[in-house]
């Protein structure tokens, strides 16, 4: 029951695991102008929308904004999909109370950008508490001009 909850737990952390980014570290590749900046500023937007949505368990913006091709690995090493991880949105099973994001640090190559961060979560799936620290990866993309998330990763933390 436990590995379930945390595969869905994960699948729905994974589509919307951007938060509020308290402390923003900016680490342009050398030698790049500051258009980076902006797409910095971007990405913490998209992040923070992030937040809101998975508060709101609001399952459309996964659907805008997971690639196609997404892929996640969970704590547990398990790997989901796109649809996997909208399903687990829409099933309603899973409620946030906080998320709170520190550590984040964006580093941009071009049109992608590689989030790391600190989330602190507190939230409950099937009245099973799932709260505590994780460290993420997330890798944005950038095609026809929109942002999409291509692949994420969470470690459970202390």
């Amino acid at each position: 029951m436990i590995n379930n909850c945390l595969m869905l737990l994960f699948c729905v952390f994974a589509a919307v695991p951007a938060f509020s980014a308290q402390h923003v570290a900016i680490h342009p590749r050398p030698g790049l102008d500051s258009g980076n900046d902006e797409t910095i500023r971007q990405i913490v937007d998209m992040e923070r929308q992030s937040k809101e949505a998975s508060l709101r368990r609001d399952s459309d913006f996964p659907l805008r904004t997971l690639a196609e091709d997404y892929v996640a690995i969970t704590p547990l090493g398990q790997v989901t999909t796109k649809q996997e991880t909208i399903s687990a949105r829409r099933s309603g099973q899973l409620r946030y109370e906080a998320m709170n994001i520190t550590d984040m640090v964006v580093r941009v190559y071009g049109d992608t950008a590689v989030v790391t961060a600190r989330a602190d979560v507190k939230g409950h799936q099937l009245g099973e508490d799932f709260s505590g620290p994780y460290r993420y990866t997330r890798v944005w993309i950038r095609r026809n001009g929109q942002w999409q998330i291509v692949s994420y990763q969470a470690t459970v933390t202390q």
